[in-house]
């Protein structure tokens, strides 16, 4: 009969307890993710875990611990998508950094068909993973409220449209200042002098498309201008579309002067639709966009955008998903962070 004995150069649980100068019963609450120890000695215990390159039996732990210690990142937009903007790629690093300290693996996923939506609902159970991370929801996704029902701790990416409203459903998410951010670069193009703000919209079953479009009509009742409808075109926040909702734009109101659109790369669209019109960005148009993605930088002229914080919003979804999954206490379900004007030569 063969003798099952541990390799002698495996770290134990107990030399990590060793190395961190804690109890073997402590080091194991750490790595099996209770919330019943301090921040000082979890940091200090996977420290020790790194240095001594301890690896759980993960599948003991998930006998005992009834998890999986598996969380998923789910995208719903196609993969060309998700691996081509990069504000699909900055949620991915802040989750990533917000899971470092954890014992959870996080996957990636991407629905981009009623298929593979279907294969998904089958997925996201607690089987399977500990809990579950949605971006990019527009409002007849029924996967929020699916996960809701099963009890699954979830954290959403921004908030849909449909949970704007004074009696939508509660939900953990988090989300930027999507209005504030929209009004403010509205703001600076008239106080820049410009007189025909246009807008590129994003979509109006999301709710940043919404929001940013609400603050864009703050920006002008603030200055007491009635909004002008025919300078309000919508896109779905890719860069095909910004090229022709700027197109329509030009086609209605050939005067106008200004052009805030609801995602860099809408906005890169609209300066190619209007560098093929003649017009000059930004003597002629003034454009922003707003996320403040790399692509700002690169863009021709550089692009005046609205920075939000895209990988601090990916590490606080994290956060607020580990919290859940420990059963911490948590003071509000709803995180919200600031926004920025980056000024350059765009506007």
């Amino acid at each position: 009969m063969r003798s099952h004995r541990r390799d002698p150069g495996r770290p134990t649980l107990s030399e990590v307890a060793a190395r961190a100068g804690v109890g073997r019963g402590t080091a194991s609450r750490v790595v099996n993710n209770s919330s019943q120890v301090s921040p000082t000695v979890r940091a200090a215990v996977w420290a020790a875990v790194r240095e001594l390159g301890y690896v759980p039996n993960r599948a003991a732990r998930t006998l005992v611990t009834q998890r999986t210690d598996s969380v998923a990142l789910v995208i719903s937009e196609s993969g060309e998508r998700a691996f081509g903007e990069p504000f699909f790629a900055g949620i991915a690093r802040g989750v990533s950094a917000g899971l470092a300290d954890t014992p959870l693996q996080l996957w990636l996923s991407w629905i981009q068909s009623p298929g593979g939506r279907e294969k998904m609902e089958h997925q996201l159970t607690d089987q399977h993973v500990d809990g579950v991370m949605l971006i990019s929801l527009h409002d007849a996704d029924p996967l929020p409220g699916l996960l809701m029902e099963r009890g699954l701790p979830t954290v959403l990416g921004g908030r849909p449209a449909q949970m704007l409203g004074p009696d939508a459903q509660p939900a953990y998410f988090v989300d930027v200042d999507n209005t504030g951010g929209a009004r403010q670069a509205v703001e600076y193009l008239l106080s820049i002098g410009r007189r025909a703000v246009a807008t590129v919209a994003g979509p109006q079953d999301m709710g940043a498309g919404v929001n940013r479009l609400v603050g864009y009509r703050q920006a002008l009742a603030a200055r007491g201008r009635p909004t002008n409808e025919n300078l309000i075109a919508y896109g779905d926040f890719s860069a095909s579309s910004g090229v022709e909702a700027m197109r329509q734009l030009l086609a209605r109101c050939p005067d106008l002067d200004a052009v805030f659109a609801a995602s860099d790369l809408m906005a890169l669209g609209a300066i190619k639709a209007l560098h093929d019109a003649g017009r000059r960005v930004p003597e002629d148009v003034a454009v922003v966009g707003y996320e403040d993605s790399s692509l700002a930088l690169h863009a021709n002229p550089p692009l005046t955008s609205v920075h939000q914080p895209v990988i601090t919003m990916g590490r606080e979804m994290a956060r607020l998903l580990v919290a859940q999954i420990r059963g911490d206490e948590i003071p509000s379900p709803a995180i919200f962070l600031d926004t920025h004007l980056v000024r350059r030569q765009s506007a």
